[in-house]
């Protein structure tokens, strides 16, 4: 469990290490168009997970990070085009990325990270420790779910086909979240004396990760 627990930190913190650019310009009603990119997306992500197949115990996380890599990357582009729809991408943040691929799978860990006041979002900005310290968590708690979800992919005409729907249905949350984050007034606190300018900071497996799944991901 630690290894896999540790290649999913490695992965995520290669997601959040660049936000993406995008072509979205700011709308005065985007709300359609964000309905449009997230369906795009979630289409994306569901033909890319169609494929995988995930051996049982912690060892088979490990042949599936590269794979997952690639839909967290559809997912952060996705991100980065509502924000730009939204007219925010000038100030979309790694702590803002990280909120909105990974609240819905783990929201405990990510409560401090951005705390809503009314109709303000506050984004907290982290360190690189804070953030890589996050991510680690992060990912043991989401290879343990990927552990005890990998029985029903072994059932024969049922296991592509849940797990397409799952990456559905995943982006579509993730779509959410971004959508509620970036229609809110958004307050950014001043980044941390100690943390370098990004990218963040990745492992060798991390860089690994990211030239293995450029291909996968376009």
């Amino acid at each position: 469990m630690p290894r896999a627990g540790t290649a999913l930190g490695d992965a995520i913190v290669a997601v959040i290490s660049r936000v993406p650019a995008t072509r979205e310009a700011p709308l005065a009603d985007p709300d359609a168009r964000v309905r449009e990119l997230s369906r795009q997306a979630a289409r994306r992500a569901a033909l890319v997970s169609g494929g995988l197949a995930l051996p049982p115990g912690p060892l088979g996380v490990l042949t599936l990070v590269p794979d997952l890599l690639a839909i967290w990357r559809i997912q952060a582009q996705l991100v980065a085009d509502i924000a730009g729809a939204r007219g925010r991408s000038g100030s979309l943040t790694r702590e803002q990325m990280l909120y909105c691929l990974f609240r819905h799978a783990a929201s405990q860990l990510l409560r401090d990270v951005v705390v809503r006041a009314g109709e303000r979002a506050i984004v907290h900005r982290l360190t690189v420790g804070a953030i890589q310290s996050i991510a680690a968590r992060l990912g043991v708690s989401l290879s343990q779910q990927l552990i005890a979800k990998s029985a029903s992919r072994w059932v024969p005409g049922l296991g592509a086909a849940a797990v397409a729907a799952y990456a559905w249905w995943d982006t579509e949350r993730v779509a959410r979240a971004a959508d509620e984050l970036f229609a809110s007034d958004l307050v950014l606190e001043p980044a941390p004396s100690d943390t370098p300018a990004p990218p963040v900071e990745e492992t060798a497996r991390g860089r690994r990760l990211r030239a293995a799944s450029s291909g996968a991901a376009s």
